[in-house]
Protein backbone atom coordinates (compact mmCIF):
# COMPACT_ATOMS: atom_id res chain seq x y z
CA UNK A 1 0.00 0.00 0.00
CA UNK A 2 1.23 3.48 -0.78
CA UNK A 3 1.78 6.33 1.64
CA UNK A 4 -1.13 8.71 2.12
CA UNK A 5 -0.59 12.36 3.07
CA UNK A 6 -3.63 13.70 4.88
CA UNK A 7 -4.70 16.16 7.56
CA UNK A 8 -4.15 14.83 11.07
CA UNK A 9 -7.16 13.78 13.12
CA UNK A 10 -7.45 13.49 16.89
CA UNK A 11 -7.13 9.71 16.63
CA UNK A 12 -3.55 10.26 15.41
CA UNK A 13 -2.58 11.96 18.65
CA UNK A 14 -1.13 8.88 20.43
CA UNK A 15 1.14 8.07 17.47
CA UNK A 16 2.13 11.73 17.02
CA UNK A 17 2.94 12.01 20.71
CA UNK A 18 5.06 8.85 20.68
CA UNK A 19 6.91 10.04 17.58
CA UNK A 20 7.70 13.46 19.04
CA UNK A 21 8.64 12.00 22.42
CA UNK A 22 11.28 9.88 20.65
CA UNK A 23 12.99 13.11 19.55
CA UNK A 24 12.65 14.66 23.00
CA UNK A 25 14.30 11.72 24.74
CA UNK A 26 16.92 10.76 22.15
CA UNK A 27 17.98 13.83 20.18
CA UNK A 28 18.65 17.55 20.46
CA UNK A 29 16.33 18.18 17.47
CA UNK A 30 13.76 19.68 19.83
CA UNK A 31 14.57 21.64 22.96
CA UNK A 32 11.67 20.10 24.85
CA UNK A 33 13.20 18.19 27.76
CA UNK A 34 10.34 16.19 29.27
CA UNK A 35 8.20 13.79 27.20
CA UNK A 36 4.59 14.82 26.64
CA UNK A 37 1.50 13.11 27.96
CA UNK A 38 -1.45 12.80 25.60
CA UNK A 39 -3.23 15.56 27.52
CA UNK A 40 -0.24 17.87 27.20
CA UNK A 41 0.16 17.22 23.51
CA UNK A 42 -3.55 17.80 22.92
CA UNK A 43 -2.95 21.51 23.60
CA UNK A 44 -0.42 21.58 20.74
CA UNK A 45 -2.79 19.62 18.47
CA UNK A 46 -5.64 22.08 19.07
CA UNK A 47 -3.88 24.91 17.20
CA UNK A 48 -4.24 23.17 13.83
CA UNK A 49 -7.13 23.16 11.36
CA UNK A 50 -7.85 21.88 7.87
CA UNK A 51 -7.94 25.45 6.57
CA UNK A 52 -5.96 28.53 7.47
CA UNK A 53 -2.30 29.11 8.22
CA UNK A 54 -1.80 26.42 10.83
CA UNK A 55 -1.91 22.92 9.40
CA UNK A 56 -0.84 19.48 10.55
CA UNK A 57 -0.35 16.76 7.94
CA UNK A 58 0.58 13.14 8.52
CA UNK A 59 2.16 10.49 6.33
CA UNK A 60 0.28 7.24 6.88
CA UNK A 61 0.87 3.76 5.50
CA UNK A 62 -1.19 0.69 6.38
CA UNK A 63 -2.69 2.54 9.35
CA UNK A 64 0.70 3.56 10.75
CA UNK A 65 1.78 7.18 11.15
CA UNK A 66 5.26 7.49 9.64
CA UNK A 67 5.75 11.21 10.20
CA UNK A 68 4.21 14.64 10.18
CA UNK A 69 4.76 18.19 8.98
CA UNK A 70 3.13 21.26 10.44
CA UNK A 71 2.89 25.02 10.21
CA UNK A 72 2.20 26.89 13.41
CA UNK A 73 2.44 30.42 14.73
CA UNK A 74 5.88 31.99 14.37
CA UNK A 75 5.35 34.35 17.29
CA UNK A 76 2.21 35.20 19.27
CA UNK A 77 2.08 38.94 18.48
CA UNK A 78 -0.52 39.85 15.86
CA UNK A 79 1.87 41.53 13.43
CA UNK A 80 3.55 38.14 12.95
CA UNK A 81 0.33 36.36 11.94
CA UNK A 82 1.27 36.02 8.24
CA UNK A 83 4.49 34.24 9.22
CA UNK A 84 4.52 30.57 10.19
CA UNK A 85 7.10 28.25 11.69
CA UNK A 86 7.26 24.87 10.01
CA UNK A 87 8.63 21.60 11.26
CA UNK A 88 8.77 17.99 10.27
CA UNK A 89 9.36 14.79 12.20
CA UNK A 90 9.68 11.29 10.76
CA UNK A 91 10.03 7.89 12.35
CA UNK A 92 13.80 7.28 12.28
CA UNK A 93 13.47 4.06 10.28
CA UNK A 94 11.60 5.88 7.49
CA UNK A 95 14.16 8.57 6.74
CA UNK A 96 15.52 8.66 3.21
CA UNK A 97 12.29 7.40 1.61
CA UNK A 98 11.03 10.79 0.41
CA UNK A 99 8.39 11.16 3.12
CA UNK A 100 9.66 14.54 4.23
CA UNK A 101 9.55 15.79 0.65
CA UNK A 102 6.01 14.47 0.17
CA UNK A 103 4.82 16.06 3.41
CA UNK A 104 6.35 19.44 2.64
CA UNK A 105 5.12 19.41 -0.97
CA UNK A 106 1.57 19.06 0.29
CA UNK A 107 1.97 21.49 3.19
CA UNK A 108 3.45 24.28 1.06
CA UNK A 109 0.87 23.71 -1.66
CA UNK A 110 -1.85 24.23 0.94
CA UNK A 111 -0.16 27.28 2.44
CA UNK A 112 0.04 28.92 -1.01
CA UNK A 113 -3.74 29.40 -0.84
CA UNK A 114 -3.65 31.04 2.59
CA UNK A 115 -2.60 34.47 3.84
CA UNK A 116 0.96 33.37 4.59
CA UNK A 117 3.88 35.58 3.62
CA UNK A 118 6.91 33.83 5.14
CA UNK A 119 7.78 30.43 6.55
CA UNK A 120 10.56 29.94 9.11
CA UNK A 121 12.35 26.85 10.36
CA UNK A 122 14.97 26.40 13.04
CA UNK A 123 17.27 23.40 13.11
CA UNK A 124 19.58 22.29 15.87
CA UNK A 125 23.12 21.94 14.54
CA UNK A 126 24.53 19.75 13.23
CA UNK A 127 21.65 18.40 11.12
CA UNK A 128 22.57 17.94 7.49
CA UNK A 129 19.34 16.13 6.57
CA UNK A 130 17.23 19.08 7.72
CA UNK A 131 19.51 21.57 5.99
CA UNK A 132 19.12 19.62 2.74
CA UNK A 133 15.32 19.50 2.84
CA UNK A 134 14.96 23.18 3.66
CA UNK A 135 17.31 24.20 0.88
CA UNK A 136 15.41 21.86 -1.47
CA UNK A 137 12.24 23.83 -0.71
CA UNK A 138 13.87 27.20 -1.33
CA UNK A 139 14.63 28.22 2.24
CA UNK A 140 17.68 30.39 2.81
CA UNK A 141 19.75 30.57 5.95
CA UNK A 142 19.24 33.81 7.84
CA UNK A 143 21.60 33.18 10.73
CA UNK A 144 22.69 31.02 13.60
CA UNK A 145 21.86 31.50 17.26
CA UNK A 146 24.97 30.30 19.06
CA UNK A 147 24.58 28.02 22.08
CA UNK A 148 20.94 29.06 22.41
CA UNK A 149 19.72 25.86 24.06
CA UNK A 150 21.12 23.44 26.62
CA UNK A 151 20.15 19.78 26.45
CA UNK A 152 21.95 16.57 27.39
CA UNK A 153 24.47 18.64 29.35
CA UNK A 154 25.72 20.68 26.40
CA UNK A 155 24.86 23.83 24.49
CA UNK A 156 23.48 23.66 20.96
CA UNK A 157 23.39 26.15 18.10
CA UNK A 158 20.23 26.68 16.04
CA UNK A 159 20.30 27.79 12.41
CA UNK A 160 17.25 29.66 11.14
CA UNK A 161 15.91 29.45 7.63
CA UNK A 162 13.19 31.43 5.84
CA UNK A 163 11.31 31.42 2.57
CA UNK A 164 8.59 33.45 0.94
CA UNK A 165 5.26 31.67 0.63
CA UNK A 166 2.74 32.83 -1.96
CA UNK A 167 2.88 36.27 -3.39
CA UNK A 168 1.33 39.51 -2.22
Amino acid sequence: MSVQIRPAVIGDLPALTDLYNHYIVNTPATFDIEPYTLEGRAVWFAQFATTGRHRLLVAEQDGNILGYACSGPFKPKRAYETSVEVSIYLKPETKGRGLGTALYLELFEQLETEDVHRAYAGITLPNEASRIIYEKFGFESVGVYLEVGRKFGQYWDVEWFEKEVGSD
